[in-house]
């Protein structure tokens, strides 16, 4: 039996960090994974070939509106023969990267699938072949999530894809339904459509991108309606059916009459599925809830002592926060104070334009009764976005009415994932709206408006028109 004083089992951006850390940090690591390289779901089958696709879809985008600046190139040959070889010289570059990184912390690096004999023993299947035991002083389990599925969906045909399917992009469908209008949906029906494809989208819930304020939204959900065939809100898919080449949905409205239309192709974006399952955690104390979540607690240590949880398997899907957490656990394990108490944590759809956010959001505001106050700067004022010809943008900042404290951050607009990183500082670190306000940016950058919407808080906007009094 092999022995090692931390045992990871999932190398994506939770698990890789924690081990480099730990390893950093003098411990011996074993980190186990079902793919040969550490990268996760995210650098694999998520994140990082999504983006590679979006960046092509920018270029596609604005190259069709380049004429109304004077510009025109003929109409793009998408090969995608060679755009897949891009996204997986992408994925090759940065697992590789890792691979080496891992060799050179001298991190044991274990492909197989493992299972928790008891609390400190683990069983791991390797790929090649034959089992490999582990004996461990701690663990973190940090095996991520799967797309969710539904039984309705579930009819034994290749036209139904989840978000792994839709990432390999075999074709371009002439017409796509993208049933999910959350950031995944979001993004790969961005892709399609720009790549060419007729895109439909379809939320059960009143708008796209539920967690977001709807001032953040509307700027894309407006931008969405010229690129997609046809936004569908608070509407659930009823029945799938397989036929004459084809699939035929039946739409329900929640007020309006059913309706069907066709469509080549579809992709079902409803969530993730913790990766909770044939992991032996009935061997140990460790507990799920209802959904299959594992329970940690503000160290992320579960319920068995000498095992840690991090990332999508205990519901913090977002791979920047299961980093945090995985440094968190190493941190803890090796007796550091330490705990998970983030102020705020970034969230970023990238689609076009982006929407980015941090902290307290309008709509918890009202539901919390917070007294807080909300100033917004257009883009429209900013003399950097009307360079791009981009002033469909809008940065806000949410502050306590009382003492100007910054609680929360959202901004819509080119690259607002960028932006956003400042609005997290503000908020991690109390500062006041002054602090924003007072700090001198660039000129003429999109960094601005956050300035510009600080100054709103007490007074007035040099490029807003003055407020009557």
């Amino acid at each position: 039996m092999e022995k090692t004083q931390l045992a990871i089992i999932g190398a994506g951006p939770g698990g890789y960090v924690a081990a480099f850390k730990a390893a950093d940090l003098g411990l011996d690591v074993t980190l186990i994974d079902l793919d040969p390289h550490p990268g996760g779901v995210c650098l694999y089958r998520g994140c990082i070939p999504s983006k590679a696709l979006l960046h092509v879809a920018k270029l596609l985008n604005e190259a069709r509106e380049a004429e109304l600046w004077g510009i025109t190139f003929g109409n793009p040959e998408i090969d995608l023969n060679r755009l897949n070889a891009f996204k997986e010289q992408v994925i090759a570059k940065m697992t590789g990267g890792l691979a080496q990184l891992a060799k050179t912390r001298k991190v044991n690096f274990v492909q197989g699938r493992a299972r928790f004999t008891d609390s400190q023993s683990l069983k791991v299947e390797l790929i090649k072949g034959g089992n490999q035991d582990i004996r461990f002083d701690n663990a973190i389990v940090a095996t991520g999530s799967n797309p969710s599925t539904v039984p309705m969906f579930d009819i034994g045909s290749a036209r139904v894809m989840d978000s792994t399917d839709a990432l390999e992009l075999s074709e371009i469908p002439d017409r796509l339904l993208v049933v999910g209008g959350g950031i995944i949906g979001v993004e790969l029906g961005t892709v399609y459509a720009a790549l060419g494809s007729k895109v439909s989208i379809v939320e059960m819930l009143p708008g796209l991108i539920p967690p977001a304020d709807r001032d953040l939204v509307k700027p894309l959900h407006n931008r969405l309606e010229k690129q997609f065939e046809r936004i569908i809100v608070d509407t659930t898919v009823s029945a799938v059916q397989s036929e004459n080449n084809c699939l035929t949905i039946s739409f329900n409205p929640k007020n309006e009459n059913p309706f069907q239309d066709s469509y080549d192709k579809l992709l079902l974006s409803v969530g993730r599925t913790p990766n909770s399952t044939k992991l032996g955690l009935e061997n140990t104390k460790v507990s799920l809830d209802g959904r299959g979540y594992i329970q940690v607690d503000h160290q992320r240590r579960t319920e068995e002592p000498s095992i840690f949880a991090i990332g999508d398997v205990i519901g913090s899907a977002l791979a920047h926060t299961a980093s945090h957490e995985g440094s968190v656990a190493v941190e803890v394990i090796t007796g550091h104070r330490s705990a998970f108490e983030p102020n705020a944590i970034p969230n970023v759809v990238y689609s076009d334009p982006e929407i980015a956010w941090c902290g307290l959001t309008e709509e918890d505001a009202k539901t919390d009764g917070r007294e807080v106050k909300i100033t917004r700067f257009p883009w429209g004022a900013s003399g950097r976005a009307t360079t791009q010809d981009r002033n469909d943008g809008l940065t806000k900042l949410i502050v306590d009415k009382t003492n100007e404290r910054v609680l929360g951050v959202g901004v819509v607009g080119v690259g607002a994932g960028e932006l956003i990183a400042e609005g997290v500082l503000a908020v991690e670190m109390a500062a006041v709206a002054g602090d924003l306000h007072h700090t001198i940016h660039p000129h003429p950058t999109l960094s601005e408006t956050l300035m510009e919407s600080a100054e709103m808080v007490g007074g007035q906007s040099p490029h807003l028109a003055p407020n009557k009094k």
